[in-house]
């Protein structure tokens, strides 16, 4: 069998069964529009954040909001505070476990975790596995915090204000997840403030009375060499010179003064820490909604069906000719090794 005789037979045969390949075609687009119905919708909702700074961050450049985003460098000074990503915060498990762990009044008092196992579960197909509630804690956190991995995006937007988005099929569980998510992206950010203060002050103080003590050993020495005398054959007494001494002391006297100064500071910042994080669009309906097209996924069964009708249709004739071929590139090769012999 040549190829044009293959084509020619293929045609008459998709020709001779068009009809079942045009039912096959329907049916397959019937399906898959029930499959589209079938499919929850999913809702996301958007929130906009902006960090709130003190009196001291804000006097700071216009680059201060980046550098407290974690998106640059803030100046190197003592004030600054640490750059934390709160992109990476907001995706991080601490955060997301966190979430899950939290417990909503309007739901029960569950877990965050327990409602996402029970809509899972609820809404899953007859192949899915249904999911247990963990019964240990730190269980229920990881599980859940895995259900919500797939549902959070943050980006920063052009103007430095981060958007924080939340997905889920259940509309009613939107909002409540996204207020928890805030709150705990805040709270944790706060927690790095103060621990990062905290930190300072306490550097602070020991670095100041270290150099106390340092203080305090330059004038003992130098009560010794005030009292050491050297005598000379004509019995005049004299003084060991003592001006490195001296300089040492206002040395260290500087640095203590800075020190204390900074402790000020830092003992200010500490007692002045606030919440950095304050919600401008809240996570609230109208959600955005996407749902599957019944039309892409008409079309698309459309012509999988049609596809694969034609294809059982021309199958054995598809066969025929390639085992033909098999047949002829076999024969071939055996004949020259019969003449050679």
């Amino acid at each position: 069998m040549s190829t044009s005789e293959l084509i020619r037979a293929i045609i008459s045969r998709l020709v001779k069964y068009r009809i079942l390949i045009l039912c096959a075609a329907i049916i397959a687009a019937l399906l898959m529009l029930f499959y589209a119905k079938s499919k929850r919708p999913v809702y996301t909702a958007k929130a906009t954040i902006f960090p709130l700074s003190n009196v001291a961050e804000n006097s700071l450049s216009s680059n201060a909001l980046s550098g407290i985003l974690g998106l640059g460098d803030l100046p190197k000074s003592f004030s600054s505070d640490a750059a934390i990503n709160i992109i990476e915060l907001t995706y991080s498990r601490y955060v997301r476990e966190a979430v899950a762990s939290t417990r909503l009044a309007a739901f029960g008092n569950k877990t965050i975790t327990q409602l996402l196992i029970e809509d899972y579960n609820s809404h899953k197909s007859f192949l899915d596995k249904v999911v247990s509630i963990p019964v240990d804690s730190v269980t229920l956190a990881v599980t859940g915090g895995e259900f919500l991995k797939s549902g959070i995006v943050a980006k920063m937007s052009k103007n430095g204000v981060l958007e924080l988005y939340y997905s889920h099929p259940d509309s009613k569980l939107i909002s409540p997840i996204s207020f928890v998510l805030i709150d705990r992206v805040s709270q944790f950010y706060i927690d790095l403030k103060i621990k990062k203060a905290t930190a300072d002050y306490s550097f602070t103080v020991k670095k100041i009375d270290s150099l106390d003590r340092i203080i305090n050993n330059i004038d003992r020495r130098a009560i010794r060499i005030q009292n050491t005398t050297l005598f000379a054959p004509d019995k005049l007494e004299y003084e060991i010179p003592k001006e490195r001494v001296n300089s040492d002391k206002q040395r260290y006297l500087r640095q203590r003064d800075i020190s204390q100064n900074n402790q000020e500071e830092a003992l200010w910042r500490l007692q002045k820490l606030t919440p950095i994080i304050s919600v401008l669009d809240k996570p609230t309906a109208p959600f955005t909604v996407n749902k599957p097209s019944f039309i892409v996924y008409s079309v698309i069964g459309f012509v999988a069906g049609c596809l694969l009708a034609a294809f059982i249709c021309v199958f054995s004739l598809l066969f025929q000719y390639a085992r033909y071929e098999i047949r002829k590139s076999i024969f071939d090769t055996a004949i020259p090794a019969n003449s050679s012999s």
